[in-house]
C-alpha cells in the first residue's frame, strides 16, 4: 500500500492535477490498483456540467496514466528524483461505460502489457462500485528530465 506521501515520491503531480489518492496493490511488472476520491469540490465541476457535475473522461484516463506511470516506476525501482520521468504518450481503445459522479470512488487497476524502447503499455480498467467506468490501453514514454 502507498498513502499520498509516498504516491507523491512517484509522480512529479500535485494538486489540482493529482488523481491517485491512495495505491491499494502493485506487483513490480505485473499490475497496480489503486483509487480516487471524487469528491463534489473538485475544481472541474464547476463547468462540467453546471447542474449536473460528471468527472471529464479525459481526467479518468489521466488517473490511469498516473497510476500506471507508478508501476513503471516501481517496476525498474526508480523513481522522478533521479530526473526520470513518465510521459503520458497515449491511449488506444477508451471506452466510457458510465459516469463518474461526486461521491464515487473511482478504483483504478493497471496492468502491465510490455515495454520497447522505453515506451510502457498498460491494460487499464477504472470502477466504480464494481462496474467498469472506463477501459483503456495506456502508454507512458520513459524518458530523462
Amino acid at each position: 500500500m502507498m498513502d499520498i506521501n509516498e504516491i507523491q515520491t512517484f509522480l512529479p503531480h500535485r494538486y489540482p492535477f493529482l488523481f491517485v489518492d491512495r495505491v491499494t496493490e502493485v506487483e513490480s511488472g505485473v499490475l497496480i490498483k489503486g483509487y480516487k476520491n471524487v469528491s463534489f469540490n473538485e475544481y472541474f465541476f464547476e463547468g462540467h456540467f453546471p447542474g449536473m457535475p460528471i468527472m471529464p473522461g479525459v481526467l479518468i484516463v489521466e488517473a490511469l496514466a498516473q497510476i500506471s506511470g507508478i508501476l513503471g516506476f516501481v517496476t525498474t525501482g526508480r523513481k522522478p528524483s533521479e530526473n526520470l520521468i513518465h510521459y503520458f504518450a497515449g491511449s488506444n481503445k477508451v471506452r466510457f461505460k458510465r459516469p463518474v459522479v461526486p461521491g464515487d470512488q473511482l478504483i483504478l487497476e493497471s496492468n502491465f502489457i510490455k515495454e520497447r524502447q522505453s515506451i510502457w503499455k498498460f491494460q487499464c480498467t477504472a470502477y466504480v462500485d464494481g462496474e467498469v467506468a472506463c477501459v483503456a490501453e495506456v502508454m507512458t514514454a520513459e524518458r530523462e528530465r
